[in-house]
């Protein structure tokens, strides 16, 4: 009964507190790279089986599970499925919450929050992820997967599991840096999920 451990990559240093997105440069901080170890330090703690570990081409992913690959002697797999989602804001720089998106410039963006119309729809971040998930499953059927994304797409493959609708308030994301969302499959299906923060404890900066 295989597990897909879905990661959320660690803090990353963005001093200008801009909305990274898919954007290539941003990396891990000092408090990623710890939360990154503090996983592969966890899985190897609790000796979970994992014979795989892919991520998201993007720095911060890969960063993070370089050092789960190390703990297991692996190779990281790169899958572009799981990338960060795309979003019409990205780049811009996020001082003050909700009100840095809701000039009059930006209202054509905001209206429709259920596709959501700023950025890439709920349904195709669904389709791509559980692609990925399954064909994970199918490669590895006799150990655990370890697949690094962030947070957006992660919550939606939960959401979708849950069989939640996707319209949601972001602060209400159970998808904490460097947090495991855990998928157990038997017979090719999903059919529990469990949720951990093992890099709980360590403090990002202000």
């Amino acid at each position: 009964m295989p597990t897909v451990h879905l990661l959320r990559h660690g803090h990353v240093h963005n001093p200008d507190k801009v909305l990274y997105g898919r954007l290539p440069e941003f990396r891990l901080s000092d408090a990623g790279q710890a939360m990154a170890q503090a996983v592969a330090d966890d899985l190897v703690a609790r000796e979970v089986p994992v014979g795989r570990v892919i991520a998201s081409p993007l720095l911060r992913a890969q960063q993070t599970a370089a050092p789960i690959a190390a703990a297991f002697g692996l190779e990281i797999a790169t899958e572009d499925r799981i990338i960060e989602a795309l979003n019409a804001y990205e780049g811009r720089p996020v001082q003050s919450g909700a009100k840095d998106f809701l000039r009059p410039s930006d209202w054509w963006l905001l209206r429709n929050p259920w596709r959501p119309s700023w950025g890439e729809p709920y349904t195709e971040q669904r389709e791509r992820m559980w692609a990925a998930i399954r064909d994970a499953v199918a490669a590895n059927p006799d150990s655990d997967t370890v697949m690094v994304s962030h947070q957006l797409p992660i919550w939606v493959a939960r959401l979708s599991y849950e069989q939640r609708r996707y319209l949601h308030d972001p602060r209400s994301r159970e998808c904490g840096l460097a947090s495991l969302t855990s998928f157990r499959f038997e017979g090719g299906e999903p059919v529990a999920l469990s949720y951990s923060e093992p890099a709980a404890h360590i403090e990002v900066p202000a």
